[in-house]
């Protein structure tokens, strides 16, 4: 796998870099971003944060908006943010053009249905493609942590709950906790996966790709944080965190949910509680004696 370095600054004695590169797996060119802390050299591989970004976002909103850099470079974690669905002139997209399905809004599910199936499969891009190039051309190891916001807070609890094994925690900023049962998911699932909840081919129901689902009949328990703002204009609507502990409480699974006062949906949110979070990664990566 080739990659094409498009972009470099350095930041706090380490880098950002931003990458294109073809996928084999969404069959169209891609791009990501990676924060390399200054302790990661050829000798001294760190570990790494995925983050996902939510509806209509890109690798650039997390990078620039969050502030999440400093604790990295402090903790020596990189961060990886790749894009939130496909592009490309060939990929399809909504045809209203809507924010919430298509482009900017892949869902990390592995899309089923036509014309979708053919490159919206990100939730194979997350878990194998992305890992498999940052391993093979930059000096990190293979422990992983992830992370996200709204969907790509949705998309994080759903990699991590399906596989475990390959990450060490995970936490969400307002994920999208039950989207079988909210406007966004609805939309979305129906779109990708197919109009029937329950019509069952592996990996690709309505209910693997859940959160809440996931989390209430799980046996393996990945460490995990939520964070919410009280505020937050989806939060009943589309957003649900009651069906998350909810199904955390049947499960007697160990979820640390935080409800923020007066927080909205924004970066100004995120920017406010990422050290809390990274500093959890941290403690999970063995980085750090506590939180």
């Amino acid at each position: 796998m080739t990659i094409e370095n498009i972009s470099n600054n350095k930041v706090l004695d380490g880098w950002h870099k931003q990458y294109n590169h073809q996928s084999n797996v969404l069959n169209c060119k891609m791009r990501f971003a990676i924060y390399l802390p200054p302790q990661a050299t050829s000798k001294n591989k760190v570990p790494v944060m995925y983050w996902l970004s939510g509806l209509t976002c890109t690798d650039e909103n997390f990078m620039q908006k969050a502030g999440a850099l400093r604790m990295a470079a402090e903790l020596g974690i990189a961060i990886v943010a790749p894009d939130t669905s496909p592009r490309g002139e060939n990929v399809p997209d909504d045809e209203k053009q809507a924010y919430d399905l298509g482009k900017g809004a892949g869902f990390y599910v592995n899309a089923t249905q036509p014309p979708w199936n053919k490159h919206y499969q990100m939730y194979d891009y997350v878990v194998d493609e992305l890992p498999e190039l940052i391993e093979t051309h930059f000096p990190v190891n293979s422990q992983r942590v992830i992370s996200g916001h709204s969907m790509g807070g949705h998309g994080a609890l759903v990699i991590a709950l399906r596989n475990p094994k390959l990450y060490k925690s995970v936490s969400a900023f307002s994920p999208i906790s039950n989207p079988m049962n909210c406007g966004w998911g609805r939309k979305a699932f129906s779109a990708y996966l197919g109009t029937d909840p329950d019509a069952w081919t592996l990996y690709n129901t309505w209910s693997v790709y859940d959160a809440s689902e996931l989390m209430r009949k799980t046996t393996a328990q990945v460490p995990a944080m939520v964070e919410q703002g009280e505020n937050d204009d989806f939060l009943e609507e589309q957003l649900k965190p009651n069906a998350l502990l909810l199904a955390a409480k049947a499960n007697n699974y160990p979820l640390t949910f935080n409800m923020a006062e007066g927080y909205d949906h924004s970066y100004y949110f995120i920017s406010s509680f990422i050290d809390k979070h990274i500093r959890f990664h941290a403690f999970n990566l063995g980085l750090l004696e506590q939180q």
